[in-house]
């Protein structure tokens, strides 16, 4: 075996004194609102490859974080690494809206040819937020209208227009007299947790209704709407896939009004969810479509791809760009995410994360089937989400027993996340690369803990 295959190895028990000096260190010179600190967490990263990651104590783990889902085609793949060394050595940095990086054009051309049909004009940004930011800005341009409808549950980032439209109060709340109030919010169909019902269907289709009657009814907040931005399956929302009808009936509203479909497929795209985009589930194609996360494996790079029609309401540079920036189109960025587009195609990795990320989610359903605490296992793909509750009768978000859980395996050699609504959703979205002793590894552990819980 080799580093990045590994099973876990833990050397001193997480976190070890090296990681312990480092957050003694980071707490003096950070902002104490970035990084959670405590006497059991955080562990240091000093290296990763593969589905491994080793800290600055020498422990190695198993990673079912893939680094936010970042690293679906492992950490540090040779082909990105390669393209990376190769794209420094030769242009570290361009002029992206003067003098363009030859490559740009490379990667123009092939999230064309990779998006689903009809999505060929893109802005390249560097961030997830940069890029919904993008969006926005391109639907105010196409219709002329400045508001939008987005969901609760949902995140699109943290900028100001970005968290506008983000349905996370714990977010927004500390600045509220910034935001522009430009957004309206529907429920999301989140049935497990819908005041509306559980049965699925039933809740996605009075969420449909909804929608609706808020863009229909004069004297409700739809006054200036021209589109709807939604995530095809919440991700730090906890997972959340709606029911089948959902996204092609906010296709259809949209059509029958004239309004933009905005999806962020920042966390889902790229083979997160077994197909390339997670709209391909259920066959729809949005006006714009906001990536980011996966693209690269692990540079700082994201896109807003469009259709032609509504990317041409942008006005033609006259040598000033009205929407632009510094690293706008990084030459390396565009050459990540040329490595990491070549290797999910390549090595199949979008079909392998469907196919183990099957196998995941059956097995975590088979050994959670009578667990008192685990509510629902949900996913599409490697994006899957454990709902822990304090009884399956109340359904009560329990946010200490998944914290419990990530803890613990941190402590086994295990790396997980903590995410939903409630922070009660134990979050999975490992490498496409992991191998199966790595996925049966990893999986004892959390039966282990989940066993100890009971």
């Amino acid at each position: 075996m080799s580093f990045g295959t590994d099973l876990a190895s833990i050397a001193v028990p997480p976190p070890g004194p090296r990681s312990r000096a480092l957050a003694a260190e980071l707490a003096r010179w950070e902002s104490p609102n970035v990084t959670f600190l405590a006497d059991d967490f955080p562990v240091f990263w000093e290296a990763a490859r593969g589905a491994n990651v080793r800290d600055a104590d020498g422990n190695v783990f198993v990673d079912l974080t893939a680094a936010f889902a970042v690293a679906g085609v492992g950490h540090a793949h040779p082909r990105v690494v390669e393209a990376v060394q190769r794209q420094s050595a030769a242009l570290l940095h361009g002029m992206g809206d003067v003098h363009p990086p030859a490559i740009k054009v490379d990667l123009l051309r092939a999230l064309a040819e990779v998006a689903p049909g009809g999505l060929t004009k893109t802005v390249l940004a560097s961030s997830g937020a940069e890029a919904v930011e993008a969006a926005l800005k391109t639907a105010v341009m196409a219709t002329g209208k400045p508001r939008v409808l987005a969901f609760h549950g949902s995140y699109h980032g943290l900028t100001y227009r970005a968290l506008s439209v983000s349905g996370r109060e714990d977010f927004r709340a500390p600045f509220g007299a910034q935001l522009d109030g430009n957004a309206v919010f529907a429920p999301y169909p989140y049935a497990y947790r819908s005041p509306l019902g559980t049965d699925a269907d039933e809740v996605a289709a009075a969420v449909l209704r909804y929608v609706e009657y808020v863009l229909d009814t004069p004297g409700t907040a739809s006054e200036g709407i021209g589109a709807i931005l939604v995530e095809p399956i919440q991700g730090r929302g906890g997972d959340v896939v709606p029911a089948d009808a959902f996204l092609p009936g906010l296709r259809r509203i949209c059509d029958e009004r004239g309004l933009l479909l905005i999806l962020d497929e920042i966390y889902t795209g790229f083979g997160r969810t077994g197909r390339w985009f997670a709209c391909e589930h259920w066959g729809v194609v949005p006006d714009l479509l906001v990536v980011g996360k996966g693209l690269t494996g692990g540079f700082p790079f994201s896109a807003c791809i469009g259709t032609e029609a509504v990317m041409d309401a942008w006005p033609q540079s006259t040598g000033e760009a009205i929407h632009t920036s510094t690293f706008l189109g990084h030459p390396v960025g565009c050459a990540a995410a040329l490595a990491s587009i070549a290797a999910l195609r390549d090595e199949r990795l979008v079909e392998r994360s469907a196919e183990l990320g099957d196998h995941i989610r059956a097995r975590l359903m088979q050994m959670t089937a009578d667990h008192p605490h685990v509510g629902e296992v949900r996913g599409r793909g490697m994006m899957i989400g454990m709902e822990m509750v304090r009884d399956r009768q109340s359904r009560a978000p329990a946010p200490e027993l998944s914290g419990r859980v990530v803890v613990e395996g941190l402590r086994r050699g295990v790396l997980l996340l903590g995410g939903g609504i409630h922070g009660n959703v134990l979050s999975l979205s490992p490498p496409f690369v992991i191998t199966g002793a790595q996925v049966d590894f990893a999986l004892d552990v959390i039966s282990g803990i989940l066993d100890e819980m009971r």
